[in-house]
This record gives C-alpha cells, structure tokens and sequence, in this order.
C-alpha cells in the first residue's frame, strides 16, 4: 500500500505572510514614485516580499529553468505538429544551446536544469543527470490506455518532490517551470477540461508549431476519448495522472507542490505547467498563491486553467514554443519588481501620518493617524 498522503500537502501549504505584504504596501506608499504609477510591478513586488517574508524584498540572484522532458503516446495519432517519440531530440537541442529557452538562458545567466520523467529514447543517448529520475519509456497512448501505471505516478510524483527540495536546499530563490515533450498539450488538455468540466473542444489548441486544421481535429478527438477515461477517477489525484497525464506531468504536480510547501516562487511557463498546477490546486488550494503566470500562450487550455486558479498572465506575446520560453521572458520583468520594491526611496521630509494629515486636513489629526496605521 503507497504511503504518499496527498492530504497532507494541504497542512503543510501555508500562504505568503500577509502581515509583511501590507508592511510592503504601507512601504510602496512612501516611495517617491505614486503608488499604482509602475502598474503590475507593484503587486509583483509585494508578492515578492511576501514569498519571502522579507521588507525590502530581496533582489532575484539565483534564479533556475527546470524542465521535465517526456513523450506522450498520443502522439502516435498525429496530434503534434513533432514526430510522436522525438522529445528526446528537443531535449539535445535544448543541452546544446540552439533552443529559444537555450539563448535567452544564456543571455540572462540562469542554468538550466532538465529531468528526463519518460523521454523515447535510449538513455545512453543523453547525459547521466538527465536521465536518472527516468520512470518509463514513453507515456502510454491516453485515449485507449492509462499513461502511467499506479506504481510508475507515483514514483514520478515523488521525484517532482525531490527535484524540489533539491532545488530548494541548493539556494534558488525562483523556478521558471516548463516541460519539453511530444504530446503533452494533449494530455494537458484532458487534465484543464476534466477538471474544469468543460468539452474537448473548449481546451484543444494548435500546441507548440500550429498543427493544421485536420491535425487538430484528430487532437480535439483524442482529447474527447481521454476525458471519458479521466471522468471517472477525477476524485483521485493521483490517479488521474496516472489514467490520463504521463510521468512528466506527474513530476511537474508533485514539484509544484513541494514548491510551495518550501515557499519557493515559481513561474509557470504554458499550457503543460497550467495544467498540472490546476491538479495541484485540487490537492492543495492554498498552493497557487506561490506561482506566477508568465505569460499567456493563446492555448485555450491555458487560459481556462489560469482562470480557474485566478491567476494573470504578466505577458502576452503570444508565445507558444514552450520549454521555459516564456517564463524566461518574464523573469526580467520580474528582478525589476523587486529592484524598484527594494530600491527606489522613500519621500524625504515629513513623517507618514503629518502627510495623511495634509491630504485629509490638519483639523482631522486622529483620522489620519487611524489611516496611517
């Protein structure tokens, strides 16, 4: 019998301290530039500070992009724009630096870091340190067969929860998570719309390359086959991945969490790392207030993810190649909250509750104290 308690996510989540968000806020309002006057990079920076339970909020200095890699049997129906069982190649492309995650990696100084959960290919071929958390070969073909065995979820789920405390004990103050596989848009799709009660056809999107017409339709179809399967298990998390989600899936959900738990922000990249923090949701619904969305792909699975966990993507370019591409391209956006949060003075002269007092009126000095405090 597992030992894995999904439960126990749910006592061991807390959220981002209020206390030192509003210390943030009350900070924020007596910097130079008007509150509100630097739009979203306020909340960011408050989120920040929260997450880490520090005023001023500390710079991002060791941020890293993790990618669980895998390929999804569903592929085989021609799903995907890539040849079902090549997500192997990617992930080379991806080590030897020609990728778009690869450049702006380079670019900005962030390693990269990719977890091989059921890549199709031979093991030899990559190295050691991706390929060592491996669960399976390839995920099973989700329309007809369980992705994973009950065994095979959990060991992948586990592995998420050690690739995060690794991450966690080693010093990284932020994640950018993404995946690297063939076919996962279409099992991230059965994830969004099984949980969020929705036809096939409100979650298929065109994936990474823009799959054509017909090519769609065989993904909306695959889609619709999977959530009769997905229905019946939607109680158990778990198995839910294990019927319909694959390893890297799996792995993803557990590292979310176990993000959380280890009050580890976390940016999700597309439509595969939505889905898997919309099952972490379901485990733990205090979980999402540690993860940020990055920017928002187009995929129709995405948006009706992040609409269910409330959360708002902080770019929209449009950007659909996945691998931590966009979660990349937010990262800047986000060292600049907590730059200008931790950085930008405070207004010189009076103290703060003389000018509440100013904008209310000298005759009303216990009021303005009140709203000072």
């Amino acid at each position: 019998m597992s030992s894995l308690n999904l439960d126990d996510f749910s006592d061991l989540i807390e959220r981002p301290d209020g206390g030192i968000r509003r210390d943030a806020e009350a900070r924020r309002e007596r910097q130079v530039v008007p509150p509100g006057s630097l739009g979203r990079l306020d909340d960011l920076g408050e989120w920040l500070a929260a997450a880490q339970s520090a005023v001023p909020v500390r710079p991002v200095e060791r941020p890293r992009v993790v990618l669980f890699a895998g390929d999804h049997g569903v592929a085989e129906l021609g799903v995907s724009a890539r040849p079902a069982g090549s997500a192997g190649e990617l992930v080379r492309e991806v080590l030897e630096g020609g990728r778009p995650v690869s450049v702006l990696a380079r670019r900005l100084g962030v390693p990269v870091r990719i977890v091989d959960m059921a890549l199709d290919c031979d093991p030899e071929s990559l190295p050691g340190d991706v390929v060592r958390h491996r669960v399976r070969r390839g995920s099973g073909r989700i329309d007809i067969e369980d992705a994973l065995s009950p065994e095979e979820a959990e060991a992948a789920f586990r592995t998420g929860v050690a690739v995060a405390d690794e991450e966690a004990d080693s010093g990284t103050d932020l994640i950018v998570l993404g995946d690297v596989s063939v076919g996962g848009t279409t099992a991230a799709g059965v994830l969004v719309a099984a949980l969020c009660g929705v036809d096939a056809s409100v979650v298929t999107g065109r994936g990474g390359l823009a799959i054509d017409d017909l090519a769609w339709m065989r993904k909306c179809a695959a889609i619709r086959d999977a959530l009769r399967r997905a229905r019946p298990v939607l109680g158990d998390q778990l198995r839910l991945l294990a019927t319909v989600g694959g390893a890297d899936l799996a792995a993803m959900t557990g590292f979310l969490l176990q993000c959380a738990v280890r009050k580890l922000p976390v940016v999700l990249d597309g439509v595969v790392t939505a889905a898997c923090a919309l099952v972490g949701q379901r485990i733990a619904f205090r979980a999402p207030d540690w993860w940020l969305a990055a920017h928002d792909s187009g995929e129709p699975g995405q948006a009706k993810a992040l609409d269910r966990m409330a959360l708002e993507p902080l770019l929209t370019h449009g950007v659909t190649v996945g691998e931590g591409t966009g979660g990349l391209l937010a990262l800047p956006l986000i060292q600049s909250a907590a730059a200008l949060a931790a950085d930008l003075p405070e207004r010189p002269g009076e103290p703060e509750e003389t000018l509440a007092g100013d904008v209310a009126g000298a005759e009303e000095p216990a009021g303005a104290e009140d709203r000072a405090g």
